[in-house]
């Protein structure tokens, strides 16, 4: 961890979660919340954007091994367009913490803004750079995303889904334009409005 974290003092279970997915036009917004085991350390937790995609399984697989607890938390397209983006990965957030095995005492949430949780949470921003708890969270959500959009893009590959996860690149929008929205697609972003509506 590059900076030095304040950790809430009086919490022994202490879950970070993170999001993954916020910005693509397709698929789930995927969540996770880990509790690490302090006696149990993982080295090289970082924010998952920072490493390489071999790093990451290497330390997912890790990470399901030595950590306390962890789970994945996620919302669908329909529900994404539904609520809208924020509302949609809070809920997702709800979800991850709800669905770990040992309730925290305390949740630390990367980013400015925390869902409505049993237990007391404070928001971190950039706390996946700050917090080895939401690290580990945001290594877990995005190789379970990326997994998703591997799988997409071999029921659909002419999407080329493995190349950009489903992110708005100049490659998806004239995909979108060429082939069409899927159901997986979120009908509320505007590139995929705009084609459903030009169809």
């Amino acid at each position: 961890m590059t900076e030095k974290f304040e950790y809430p003092e009086g919490y022994e279970l202490i879950a970070g979660v993170d999001e993954v997915g916020r910005g693509p036009l397709v698929g789930a917004v995927v969540t996770a919340a880990v509790i690490l085991d302090p006696k149990n350390p993982i080295e090289g937790l970082a924010d998952s954007k920072k490493l390489s995609e071999k790093k990451r399984l290497a330390l997912a697989a890790e990470i399901k091994e030595k950590a306390l607890a962890w789970s994945l938390g996620r919302a669908e397209p329909e529900e994404i367009d539904e609520l809208n983006i924020l509302h949609a990965t809070m809920l997702a957030m709800q979800r991850a913490v709800k669905s770990l095995k040992i309730q925290p005492h305390f949740v630390l949430v990367d980013g400015n803004r925390i869902p409505l949780l049993d237990m007391p949470a404070q928001a971190v921003v950039k706390g996946d750079s700050k917090v080895a708890e939401i690290s580990a969270a945001s290594i877990l959500a995005k190789v379970a995303r990326d997994q998703e959009m591997e799988a997409l893009d071999r029921e659909f590959p002419q999407y080329e889904f493995a190349k950009h996860k489903g992110y708005p690149t100049k490659v998806h929008l004239e995909k979108l334009v060429e082939f069409g929205a899927l159901p997986q697609h979120r009908r509320s972003f505007a590139p995929v409005r705009k084609c459903l509506q030009d169809k």
